[in-house]
């Protein structure tokens, strides 16, 4: 169970990081909404993950996910590089989350 928390913690880091770029474009009760649900959210899923996983893992795991996360929704929603280095090193960082699940 620690790892699907720990999962639904990442996604909703990245959902937390949308909400900060939506605060940085319009000040809104929206955004400022979608910041707020994303971090707590997050940091909630995470504490219920720590519980049961290593912390240095689910915190490399989650930075992981929000970093992999974060770098997609740039690049597909806010015009971001799509260069392939870019995305040969997201890929290192998604497979270095997955070798951390499998020594785990």
């Amino acid at each position: 169970m620690g790892w699907i928390f720990l999962v639904f913690a990442g996604m909703f880091e990245v959902v937390g990081v949308v909400g900060m770029n939506q605060i940085n474009k319009a000040k809104s009760i929206r955004s400022f909404s979608l910041f707020i649900v994303g971090i707590v959210m997050s940091f909630g899923l995470l504490s219920l993950a720590m519980k049961t996983l290593p912390m240095g893992t689910s915190y490399a795991v989650w930075t992981g996910i929000g970093t992999v996360g974060g770098a997609i929704v740039g690049m597909l929603f806010y015009g971001e590089s799509k260069d392939w280095k870019r995305i040969v090193f997201i890929g290192m960082v998604l497979s270095a989350a997955v070798g951390l699940k499998l020594i785990a």
